[in-house]
């Protein structure tokens, strides 16, 4: 329990303050940014900055050449305010003075000091990497001596902290309860969006990047002896673009052909967006032999509850097609889906007018249950035809094995 001190007791909605340690951690440790007050020279400063709780010291993240930073390098150290806010909702009253939102706030009190050990320093830095994400400073480079020395870190003791929290819905007056306006509450939070890598990384999207989800919506990396299936990453650009660029390969697809690797990103953008989603799980395929990206292919509407989902956005370039790659690749997706998942049909679409994809639909053993009336827009704006097929999963024992006898390797003609 934190005491309760002239600058931390509340003056008006006393019954919204917390004074614990357990409620100051978790606001420290749910926020990624602070404000850090401070008076220079007679004049009030605020500077938002980067901040992580080792313990019960809050360390703050800065340059040596800050003004803060600079202050706070004699004995005496820099008198500090910090505050935190996660906002949690807006309520929306019926009258505008009942207009508000849900928080949870701290502001801690105290001297600051700069961090000398190296140690220390070291730690905090460390721990600040850790909470973007646990598992990331094993994951990447640590600083050297001359990026130490730039950077500063402040450390605050915490002893004078107080939280302040609103919860729940709409105080309207009694008197306006009948007035015809809505009133509620819309929740907010801040969710990650799609990792986008830097120009040149080509390593996959690290696992503690990628959301937890239901293994219906997780990309696992699947392994065969021709093709190699990892999730799609922007990263893949350049090589995806480069494997797939043959007007060939975009003939019967829905979506404009990329004309260059920018286009080919903002194809993998849709692909990454529709999987944040929860409508699609997408691959990148490589050839197992040499390593090379050589196409992409998609979970597409999985639904754990019907135990179903659509094989498709399937992409192989042309100087790959008849090699076992996309034979190995569906016999993958469909182990994983019958086997692992537990589903109970897998389907595909295919344009009509494509007879190569139905002759190649049909030879993994998949039933043809009829077409789709105008149900896919091309990227000209008329509407396809699809052909829909389907297999069950009491017939993928058979279709697994005929595929797997499709790709043993022929055997030696006797001299």
């Amino acid at each position: 329990m934190y005491p309760r001190t002239d600058r931390t007791t509340a003056t008006r909605t006393r019954d919204r303050m917390s004074y614990v340690e357990p409620a100051a951690h978790a606001v420290l440790d749910e926020a990624y940014h602070c404000a850090l007050g401070f008076v220079v020279d007679g004049e009030p400063r605020v500077l938002p900055t980067l901040h992580v709780r080792v313990g019960d010291t809050l360390y703050l993240h800065g340059s040596t050449g800050s003004r803060p930073l600079l202050a706070a390098r004699g004995d005496a150290g820099l008198p500090v305010c910090v505050a935190v806010t996660l906002l949690d909702a807006l309520i929306y009253g019926r009258s505008q003075f009942h207009h508000s939102a849900n928080y949870r706030s701290l502001v801690a009190h105290g001297t600051a000091h700069l961090v000398t050990d190296e140690r220390e320093k070291v730690a905090a830095l460390t721990a600040l990497v850790e909470k973007a994400a646990a598992g990331r400073s094993a994951d990447s480079r640590p600083p050297s001596r001359r990026e130490l020395a730039e950077t500063a870190v402040l450390a605050l003791p915490l002893r004078e902290v107080s939280v302040r929290a609103r919860t729940g819905g709409v105080n309207d007056d009694p008197a306006d309860l009948d007035l015809p306006y809505w009133a509620g509450v819309l929740p907010l939070r801040l969710t990650p969006g799609v990792p986008e890598p830097a120009a040149g990384v080509t390593a996959p999207v690290p696992a503690y990047l990628r959301p937890a989800r239901s293994p219906w919506l997780e990309p696992a990396v699947l392994r065969g002896e021709h093709v190699l299936l990892e999730p799609l990453d922007l990263a893949h650009a350049e090589e995806l673009y480069a494997a797939l660029d043959d007007p060939e390969v975009w003939r019967y697809v829905g979506s404009p052909r990329p004309t260059d690797v920018a286009g080919m990103a903002d194809y993998i953008r849709v692909a990454l967006a529709d999987h944040q989603r929860g409508v699609r799980v997408p691959w990148v395929q490589r050839c197992a032999a040499t390593g090379a990206v050589v196409g992409t292919t998609s979970y597409y509407q999985p639904d754990e509850d019907l135990r179903s989902m659509e094989i498709g956005f399937t992409q192989l370039g042309r100087a790959w097609w008849r090699t076992g790659i996309n034979t190995e690749a569906k016999l993958l997706l469909l182990t994983r889906a019958f086997e692992e998942l537990d589903a109970v049909r897998v389907t595909w679409q295919t344009s009509t007018l494509n007879e190569r994809s139905q002759r190649a639909i049909e030879r993994l053993g998949a039933t043809r249950e009829g077409t789709l009336r105008s149900n896919r827009r091309r990227s000209d704006g008329t509407w396809r035809e699809s052909a829909l097929y389907s297999m069950l999963a009491d017939e993928w024992p058979n279709a697994q094995a005929r595929l797997r006898e499709r790709l043993r390797p022929a055997a030696p003609v006797a001299s």
